[in-house]
C-alpha cells in the first residue's frame, strides 16, 4: 500500500502553528514512508471562506516548503459528487429522508435536555413511511447510523478508541436545500483522493467515528486515523493568541526562519531521544506516528527564538544578505546600494552571533546601510563629549595614514594610540563605537571598522570630530 497523506484546511482564517504542525506531520509521515502529501482546500463554508485566507495558507505551505503532490483539491468543486453519493445511500436504503423542520428540531433539543436525555436526533424519521411527509417542506438526507453495538477505531496514536453506536446520531449527508455537509464531503474526499492515512488534531476524534461508519455504509476501506494531541499554552490551557496561537504570517513577519518553525512544532508533540536540532532530511528519516505524544504539547516562545537564533547563526552571509536587506530597505524607502550591500555581507554573520530573529538581526545593522551623518542615541552621545570628540580628532591622522585596513592592524594601531593618550583602550573605543554606529553596543569595534571600509569610518570619524 502506497501512503498517501492529507492536509485539509478551511480558507475561514489564518493558517494557526496548531495547522502548521498537522500540515509538518503530514508531509513527514508521507516523505518517510515514500509516499505522497496532498492538499485540500475545504471551502464549503462559502459565507466564511475567503481568498486572502486561501491565499495566505498557499503561501505559508510554500515558505515552509511543505510542499504537495498533485493539483490541489478544492472541495467545493466537488459537491455535485458528494450529493451523487448521498443519493446512492439513499437508494440503498443506507439513508432517509428527513422532513424535520429547524423549529422541531430545537423543539425536540430542548424537551430532550429538559428531561435530563441526550440531545441528539431521535431518529423520528428513520423508519416512517414517504406518504407521511409534509407538503412543502423539503426534506434532509440522513445515514442511517447502526443503532447498536460499537463503533471501534485502531488508531495510530491514541491506540484503541470505541464508542457505543447508541451515542451517535443519524448525522445529516446533504441539507434541505441540497448541500453536502462536511461529514460527507470529508469521506467522499479522502475515499476518491485515495488518503490511506488521516493524521490530524484529537478534537477531530469524535468525527472519526461517524466517518468510519459512512465509509463502512459505502463499502470503502476507512483510513487509518492517527489524532495528535492539540497544543496548550504554557499555562496548560487551549492555545490562544496571548499564547503565541498567531497566523504563520505573523511568525513570518517576527523574523522566525522556515526551518526553526519546522524543527520546533515537530518537537512540539514528537521526539527522537535527545536530540534537539534536527534537519529536514533527519526529520524526513526518523518520523513515524509511534513516536508522537499522546499528551498535549505546551507552547513556549522563548524555545522557538532561540530555536530561531541558532538557525540564523548558521545561515550563510549570502542568506543573511537575503533575509535582512528587504527589511532595511523597507525601513530606508529605498533601494541599498552596492556599497551598503557589501558592507552587509561583511557584517551580518557577526551580527547574527547576537540576534534570535530576522528583526532583531535588520535592526542591529542598521548602522551598516545608515546615511551620514549617522543619528546618535542618547546614550552614546554621552561619549561623545569634548574631550571624546577631540580624541577622534587626534586619532583620525593615524588611522588614515594605515596601508593595511583590516581588524589586527586597525587595534594594534589605537592600543598604541591609548598607550600614547595614557588612557585604558576602552576611552578611546567607545566614543569610536558612537562615532560609527550612533550606539553604545555592537561587535567588535576593529571588525566594524572593517567592515565599513577606510573612506566610511575615516568619513563617520570626522563628522564627529573635534
Amino acid at each position: 500500500m502506497s501512503v498517501v497523506t492529507r492536509f485539509a484546511p478551511s480558507p475561514t482564517g489564518f493558517l494557526h502553528i496548531g495547522g502548521v504542525r498537522t500540515a509538518l506531520f503530514n508531509w513527514l509521515y508521507a516523505r518517510h514512508t515514500g509516499g505522497a502529501f496532498r492538499l485540500r482546500i475545504e471551502d464549503t463554508d462559502a459565507a466564511r471562506s475567503t481568498e486572502e485566507a486561501r491565499a495566505a495558507i498557499i503561501e505559508g505551505l510554500e515558505w515552509l516548503g511543505l510542499s504537495w503532490d498533485g493539483e490541489i483539491v478544492y472541495q467545493s468543486r466537488r459537491a455535485e459528487r458528494h450529493a451523487e453519493v448521498a443519493r446512492g445511500l439513499l437508494d440503498q436504503d443506507k439513508a432517509y429522508r428527513c422532513y424535520c423542520t429547524p423549529a422541531e428540531l430545537a423543539e425536540m433539543r430542548e424537551r430532550a435536555r429538559a428531561e435530563g436525555r441526550s440531545a441528539i436526533y431521535d431518529r423520528r424519521w428513520r423508519d416512517r413511511e414517504p406518504a407521511e411527509a409534509p407538503s412543502g417542506v423539503e426534506p434532509a438526507i440522513r445515514f442511517k447510523a447502526p443503532e447498536d453495538g460499537e463503533t471501534v477505531i485502531a488508531d495510530a496514536v491514541q491506540g484503541e478508541v470505541r464508542v457505543a453506536n447508541q451515542q451517535l446520531d443519524d448525522m445529516i449527508l446533504l441539507r434541505a436545500d441540497g448541500t453536502p455537509t462536511y461529514m460527507l464531503s470529508v469521506v467522499v474526499d479522502d475515499h476518491d483522493m485515495e488518503v490511506t492515512h488521516v493524521i490530524r488534531g484529537d478534537d477531530h476524534l469524535t468525527n472519526a467515528f461517524r466517518q468510519k461508519q459512512l465509509f463502512l455504509a459505502l463499502g470503502w476501506e476507512p483510513p487509518i486515523f492517527a489524532h495528535i494531541p492539540l497544543i496548550h499554552g504554557p499555562d496548560g490551557k487551549r492555545l490562544s493568541k496571548r499564547h503565541g496561537a498567531l497566523g504563520v504570517e505573523a511568525y513570518r513577519e517576527m523574523g522566525v526562519l522556515p526551518e526553526a518553525m519546522c524543527n520546533y512544532l515537530l518537537r512540539l508533540g514528537w521526539s527522537h531521544g535527545d536530540d534537539e536540532i534536527i534537519s529536514r532530511e533527519q526529520a524526513s528519516e526518523w518520523f513515524d506516528l509511534p513516536a508522537v505524544n499522546k499528551a498535549a504539547a505546551r507552547f513556549d516562545m522563548e524555545r522557538l527564538m532561540s530555536l530561531n537564533g541558532h538557525y540564523l547563526r548558521q545561515a550563510d552571509a549570502g542568506r543573511l544578505l537575503d533575509l535582512a536587506a528587504p527589511r532595511l530597505e523597507q525601513r530606508r524607502g529605498a533601494p541599498l546600494d552596492a556599497a551598503a550591500r557589501r558592507r552587509l555581507t561583511e557584517g551580518l554573520p557577526g551580527l547574527a552571533e547576537r540576534a534570535n530573529t530576522v528583526v532583531e538581526l535588520a535592526e542591529a545593522a542598521v548602522f551598516y546601510v545608515a546615511e551620514r551623518p549617522l543619528d546618535i542615541d542618547e546614550k552614546a552621545a554621552k561619549l561623545l563629549d569634548q574631550e571624546g570628540r577631540k580624541r577622534l580628532g587626534r586619532a583620525a591622522p593615524l588611522l588614515a595614514a594605515l596601508a593595511d585596513w583590516t581588524g589586527p592592524v586597525l587595534e594594534a594601531t589605537l592600543r598604541e594610540f591609548a598607550e600614547a593618550e595614557e588612557v585604558k583602550l576602552g576611552q578611546v573605543a567607545q566614543p569610536l563605537r558612537a562615532a560609527l554606529t550612533g550606539r553604545t553596543a555592537s561587535p567588535s569595534i576593529f571588525e566594524v571598522m572593517q567592515v565599513l571600509g577606510r573612506e566610511e569610518t575615516l568619513g563617520r570619524v570626522s563628522d564627529v570630530a573635534a
